[in-house]
């Protein structure tokens, strides 16, 4: 019996910040020398790089786990199961429960221990448990769920993606306009009519890449601020995806023995947009094809940023549901999920709907 998604459902919060809002911002090189740019100039380079014009914050009183628990519930609805019927409950996150102002993070207990308990389900069987992977967590849960039903341990799996990226940014990082929050959810089983997972594949790179993305201090020197803030290496984390990303991806379908022809979306980490259309023109030059079909490849980082992991299952929410423009998915459809963040680690996931 083939082992899929049965139901989907996303959170995006409502708050939105715009380009323009930033403008007033103090923005410093990593030195804490000021940047010889107006802010304009700053926030249109921004713009043309990654493809950002907005994004969206979660209200203060919502913490990481509420939006992952409000896309549960949702997805829950769409696959028409029973909660309590759930094995596992598995969400991908990277700086737990975050409050407003506080940039302390909270795991204990586990985010995916406060879903189970938001959700009100009783069943102690149903396992709750967190994945810390990068901006590929939740591509990464999804295979966990997968191999959890193929072994015959389970056969339903709740797989979250879920952030809250706006608090951990230091607001003196250019940088800090790309992040965004949001939580996207989908029910997994072996059923019939479910979709197929047919092949899969990861990889961690650790040697110099290893801290591409990390936790560092914030830009000002001139303030006392010993929190820490997500920051990165832009241009190293480019040419690694560029080299590294295109290739994973090919060597998936091919594993798959599925040809490029019939491969109808890509569903690939909203990271920057620059750079996923770079990765998926290199993906079809390795096939010696010149142009990426059109509309293979849906987009909503312009509107929604970059929430890390929440942004595939939230991208393939809205896709499954109709609400892209001129972005649909069929019964029988091949599709390829990928992704690649901090580790630096990539995963893609070869999907028949």
């Amino acid at each position: 019996m083939p082992i899929g998604i049965t139901g989907t459902g996303s959170y995006i919060p409502t708050e939105i910040t715009k380009n323009e809002d930033f403008e007033s911002h103090e923005f410093l090189n990593s030195d804490g020398s000021k940047i010889n740019s107006p802010n304009p100039v700053i926030i249109k380079k921004f713009k043309s790089i990654t493809g950002i014009s907005e994004r969206r914050y979660a209200p203060k009183e919502h913490k990481t786990s509420d939006l992952a628990f409000f896309a549960s519930e949702k997805a829950i609805k769409d696959a028409g199961v029973n909660k309590e019927t759930l094995d596992y409950i598995i969400v991908a996150h990277n700086f737990g429960d975050l409050v407003h102002n506080n940039k302390q993070g909270d795991t204990l207990p586990s985010l995916a221990t406060r879903v189970k308990y938001k959700l009100g389900i009783k069943n102690p069987k149903c396992v709750a448990y967190d994945i810390l992977f990068g901006c590929p967590g939740w591509v990464q849960a999804m295979i966990q769920a997968h191999a959890f039903i193929k072994s015959g341990i389970a056969t339903k799996c709740l797989v979250i993606g879920a952030e809250t990226l706006s608090r951990v940014i230091d607001k003196y990082d250019r940088d800090s306009m790309i992040y965004s929050d949001g939580a996207g959810a989908v029910i997994v089983e072996n059923k019939n009519n479910a979709g197929e997972i047919v092949f899969h594949d990861s990889a961690t790179y650790a040697n110099e890449e290893a801290n591409y993305l990390f936790f560092g201090k914030t830009y000002n020197t001139k303030i006392k601020d010993e929190n820490l803030y997500i920051k990165m290496h832009g241009r190293k984390i480019y040419e690694f995806a560029l080299t590294n990303v295109p290739v994973a991806m090919k060597n998936c379908l091919d594993s798959a023995n599925i040809s490029i022809k019939d491969l109808k979306k890509i569903f690939i980490h909203q990271a920057n947009e620059k750079m996923d259309q770079a990765i998926v023109e290199r993906f079809y030059k390795l096939y010696e094809i010149e142009e990426v079909p059109k509309g293979v490849m849906p987009m909503i980082i312009e509107k929604f940023g970059n929430s890390s992991v929440a942004t595939i299952p939230t991208l393939y929410d809205l896709v499954n549901k109709n609400k892209i423009k001129n972005q649909k998915i069929n019964k029988g459809d091949i599709i390829l999920f990928a992704s690649v963040g901090a580790g630096m680690n990539i995963n893609a996931i070869v999907y028949r709907v």
